[in-house]
C-alpha cells in the first residue's frame, strides 16, 4: 500500500531470500508451520492505520457498553454456554479488508471480529523475521500504541500466566498436534513456559482440574483457551473429556462464551462506514438485492459455510435463519503488486484487555495475503505471494 515500500520491495526481491526467509520460519517448530507463508508483508501508511484503529474504537464502544451482555445473550448456544462467564474477554481481534470505496479511495472494512485469541505467539517471531527479510525501515513497525517485542510478551504473560506458576497454566486445545495452527502453540510455550494441553487430557476432581505433567498430577488454575467449540462439536470418536456444563475452580482467559459473544452476532449491532451493512438473517422485514449480499453462518469459523453469490434457494433452504447473517459485499482491492497479478489483503489487529483496564488495547498484527474469492488457504491453490503475512504500520 505504501508505494515507495513496495516497488523497493518488489525490485530487491529473490527466490532465494524467500527461500532462506522460509527456513528461518520452520526453524522456529520444524514440520509444525501447516500453512502458506505469502512472499511480502504488508506495507501501510499511517492514514490508514488511523482509520483502522480510529473504527475499532468506536466498536469498542458497543462492546464496553454496559447492556453489551444482555444485548448479546442469545449469542451462546444453549448447548455452548460453559458457566463461570467473567466480566469481559482478555482478547479481542478485528480482521479489516483493504478496500475501494465508490470514490476510489482506499478504505478500511470490518469483515469478521471474535473474542479469542490468535496466533498471538508465532506472530512474535514471524514479525521480528519478516522485518529482517524485509529490511524493515525504522519508522515502521507491526507493533501498535508503542508496544515492542518485550513490552508485547510482557503483557502476554501478565494476562494468560499473571502471578501463577507457570505449571498450572495451560494452553487448552482439542488435538492441538493436528490443527493447522499448532505452530503457535509451541511458539506460546516457548514465550511463556506453559503446557499445550489436549481436552481429553483434561480430569476432573471435584471442581478441581489437572492434567499429567512429566508423570505429576498438577493443578490447573488458569485456561488459556484455545478450544472453538463448533469445532470441539463436529469431532467424531471422541473420547471421553470433562463437562463443561459444569463450574471448576478455574480462570479462563478468555472464557469460552466470549468466542460468541464477540463474533459475528454482534456485527447487525454497529452502525460505521468501515463496517458492512449486516443483518439478522430472520429479522430481514424488505427485499435485499441478494447480489450485493454474502450468506454466514454464525457458528463456524475459518469462512466455513459462507455463500458468496447468494441464491433465493440458498435462503429458502435454510431450517434456522436465526442462526445466518446477510452481509453487504465489499470490494477487496487488489493493491499488493505482485510479479504476476495483484493480491488482496486482509489486516487482523489484536486487542488485549487485562482485567485492570476500562477497554483493551490494541498490540500487534496479522496479514492475509489473497488472490480468489475469499481469504483462505481453498481459495488460494496454486498461487503464489498469498497466504500468511505481517503489516508493518508507519509509526
Amino acid at each position: 500500500m505504501d508505494k515507495k515500500l513496495r516497488d523497493q520491495f518488489n525490485r530487491s526481491f529473490t527466490q532465494e531470500k524467500y527461500d532462506t526467509y522460509m527456513q528461518k520460519i520452520e526453524a522456529l517448530h520444524p514440520g509444525a508451520l501447516d500453512f502458506r507463508n505469502a512472499e511480502t508483508p504488508v506495507f501501510v501508511p499511517r492514514a490508514f492505520k488511523e482509520k483502522m484503529l480510529s473504527a475499532c474504537d468506536e466498536i469498542i464502544e458497543v462492546i464496553t457498553d454496559p447492556h453489551f451482555m444482555e444485548l448479546t445473550q442469545n449469542s451462546i448456544p444453549k448447548d455452548m454456554n460453559v458457566p463461570g462467564e467473567d466480566a469481559h474477554t482478555q482478547f479481542l481481534v478485528f480482521d479489516f479488508g483493504v478496500c475501494q470505496n465508490a470514490a476510489g479511495e482506499l478504505e478500511p472494512q470490518l469483515i469478521e471480529m471474535q473474542g479469542f485469541p490468535t496466533l498471538f505467539g508465532f506472530q512474535v517471531y514471524h514479525s521480528q523475521l519478516t522485518a529482517e527479510y524485509a529490511a524493515l525501515p525504522a519508522s515502521y513497525s507491526p507493533y501498535l500504541n508503542g508496544y515492542n517485542k518485550e513490552s508485547y510478551t510482557q503483557l502476554l504473560k501478565e494476562i494468560i500466566v499473571g502471578n501463577l506458576n507457570a505449571e498450572n497454566v495451560i494452553l487448552l486445545e482439542i488435538f492441538p498436534e493436528q490443527q493447522k495452527t499448532r505452530i503457535d502453540f509451541y511458539c506460546t510455550e516457548t514465550l511463556l513456559g506453559i503446557k499445550t494441553v489436549c481436552l481429553t487430557k483434561v480430569k476432573a476432581d471435584g471442581k478441581n482440574l489437572y492434567y499429567e505433567n512429566a508423570g505429576k498430577k498438577t493443578a490447573i488454575k488458569r485456561i488459556y483457551n484455545r478450544v472453538i467449540f463448533d469445532d470441539l462439536q463436529k469431532q467424531e470418536n471422541l473420547p471421553p473429556i470433562i463437562d463443561l456444563s459444569k463450574e471448576y475452580d478455574v480462570e479462563w482467559a478468555p472464557h469460552p462464551n466470549w468466542f460468541n459473544r464477540i463474533s459475528k452476532f454482534t456485527l447487525p449491532f454497529i452502525q460505521h462506514q468501515c463496517v458492512p451493512e449486516t443483518y439478522f438473517l430472520n429479522e430481514i422485514k424488505q427485499a435485499v438485492n441478494l447480489n450485493e449480499f454474502v450468506l454466514k453462518p454464525l457458528f463456524s469459523f475459518a469462512g466455513m459455510g459462507v455463500v458468496i453469490d447468494v441464491q433465493q434457494s440458498d435462503i429458502d433452504a435454510i431450517k434456522d435463519p436465526e442462526n445466518w447473517i446477510l452481509q453487504k459485499k465489499v470490494n477487496y482491492a487488489p493493491v499488493i503488486e505482485t510479479p504476476n497479478e495483484p493480491a488482496k489483503a486482509e489486516i487482523r489487529l489484536f486487542y488485549f484487555w487485562k482485567n485492570e483496564w476500562q477497554k483493551p488495547v490494541g498490540v500487534l498484527n496479522l496479514a492475509r495475503l489473497s488472490k480468489g474469492k475469499m481469504i483462505g488457504t481453498r481459495y488460494n491453490k496454486d498461487k503464489d505471494w498469498v497466504g500468511g503475512s505481517v503489516a508493518f504500520f508507519e509509526m
